[in-house]
């Protein structure tokens, strides 16, 4: 099928849905009068049209850049139309700001180098750039543009240690085509966000001593600036180093909780501590201020149990044993196995032993609630809320038994028990969804009135545990750092 054939279909099958007697300004009026599942329709038609035109104006961005460029001088094609560089000539274009316009014009550049299809490789053809792969998958629209700059931007470049050979230059390039290819599997059924995270978890692994690196610039320019603006308002800015950000976070989930979608409290005095902070008249700005300035105060204002509650702030690490990186509890962030012994000099550990899917040992037992050790070990293994395209940490959830439980039956133990978010955990018990797992293998998610298994969702772990806990026995496949 041609191009313009593909767009044709795709603007077809919106028409067929919207209509063809609909004035532009009635659009939205129009469409609120549709079916739920005619709704959707139209919004999955829409979304194929656009893969179709985002297509075409980053390969046209990509020419601009092409022929912009500074040897180009002012017969370039965006200094003759009065522009400085291609950024800001897409920028008038396209009336996208400039970080937008500059990732068009990444991707665009990008796509102009991918690879003209061959019949057979001569022992003189060089290999495709290890990039390849992205811009073959936006030619045939399985990933946009916006997830092809996510994984670009955080696998960065092969790294080759200077004055190696050219096997492990090619084999670090492998490592890192390897990774996009298995990333852009993994783009259409996670956030861009978690994309954009897993691609920068992923470099770590690749190049632990650039993660070390990295981590220790970031420490660098950690920074606190205070001042008065000529309103005489006090204002304050902070750059933190990746530690420092991890604890605040964690300090201000912790005391928010209610107010932030975290989950319900069983202990009567949690719980109303919760109606208190919900009843609040303060902003959570406000209140985040206040905490802080509390914590401030060395201390001596700070009652833990009255402003953190029962879930004191901390941050909580997982390391792999013989792992050289470690990732958060929460957020699932990647740092180095350094700041993992650090922790374990100042706090301690606690050991849990994991199959080679990251399962955790059964310790379960035969009551209602899951231990804190069993909450340890559930949040080791999921990451989080478990529903697909959900982003609530650890912390933020619940435990679910997917075996219904009660005094005589069900399971209170961690391999028939996932993390749910409130929202979700709530969402599957009133509305019909179910929740099964086989053994030790994925837990699957079923939709209301499946009874057979034609509706299911298969529910994968957030993409940095799979390859935190890859290279465990027997090894999937995974990403190895070259040289």
């Amino acid at each position: 099928m041609t191009f313009a054939a593909e767009i044709t279909d795709r603007a077809t099958a919106l028409v067929a849905v919207l209509g063809t007697d609909v004035e532009t300004q009635d659009v939205a009026n129009h469409v609120a009068l549709l079916s739920d599942t005619d709704a959707v329709t139209l919004a999955e038609a829409a979304a194929a049209l656009m893969r179709c035109a985002e297509l075409a104006q980053v390969a046209a961005v990509g020419v601009i850049a092409a022929r912009s460029t500074r040897d180009a001088g002012h017969s370039g094609l965006a200094q003759s139309r009065g522009h400085r560089t291609a950024v800001s000539l897409v920028q008038e274009l396209t009336g996208a700001g400039k970080a937008d316009a500059a990732r068009k014009v990444r991707v665009g550049e990008s796509l102009l180098r991918v690879p003209e299809p061959i019949a057979e490789t001569s022992v003189d053809t060089p290999p495709p750039a290890w990039d390849a792969a992205l811009g073959a998958a936006l030619l045939e629209q399985t990933i946009t543009a916006v997830q092809i700059d996510a994984i670009r931007q955080g696998l960065g470049e092969p790294v080759v240690a200077e004055g190696a050979d050219t096997s492990v230059a090619e084999a670090a390039a492998d490592a890192w085509a390897l990774a996009a290819e298995q990333l852009i599997a993994e783009a259409a059924t996670v956030t861009l966000d978690e994309l954009r995270q897993t691609a920068r978890s992923v470099r770590d692994r690749l190049d632990p001593d650039g993660a070390h690196r990295r981590f220790l610039e970031r420490f660098e320019r950690r920074s606190v600036r205070l001042w008065m603006d000529a309103d005489g308002n006090r204002r304050g800015s902070l750059l933190f180093d990746d530690e420092g950000w991890l604890l605040a976070q964690t300090m201000r989930d912790n005391a928010l909780r209610p107010r932030m979608g975290g989950p319900r409290f069983i202990d009567s005095a949690e719980s109303e501590r919760a109606v208190d902070l919900t009843a609040d008249e303060r902003t959570n700005d406000q209140l985040t201020y206040d905490l802080f300035l509390d914590v401030l105060r060395a201390g001596t204002l700070a009652d833990a149990e009255a402003v953190f509650g029962t879930r004191q702030a901390g941050v909580r690490l997982v390391r792999v044993v013989d792992d050289v990186m470690a990732h958060t509890e929460d957020g699932l962030v990647t740092l180095p196995g350094a700041v993992a012994d650090q922790h374990v000099c100042e706090s301690g550990y606690a050991p849990v032993t994991v199959d080679g899917r990251g399962n955790p040992l059964d310790v379960g037992r035969e009551q209602r609630l899951f231990t804190p050790r069993q909450r340890i070990g559930l949040a080791l293994r999921d990451g989080g809320c478990m529903w697909r395209g959900c982003e609530r940490p650890a912390s933020y959830c619940e435990a679910h038994h997917i075996d219904e439980w009660s005094a005589d039956s069900g399971r209170t133990d961690i391999d028939r028990g996932i993390l749910l978010c409130r929202f979700h955990h709530m969402n599957l018990h009133h509305h019909g969804w179910r929740i099964t797992r086989d053994a030790k293998g994925d837990f699957v998610l079923h939709q209301p009135g499946d009874n057979v298994g034609e509706t299911t969702i298969v529910l994968r772990k957030r993409l940095p545990l799979t390859y935190a806990w890859a290279g465990n026995d027997p090894p999937p496949r995974r990403f190895r750092p070259a040289g």
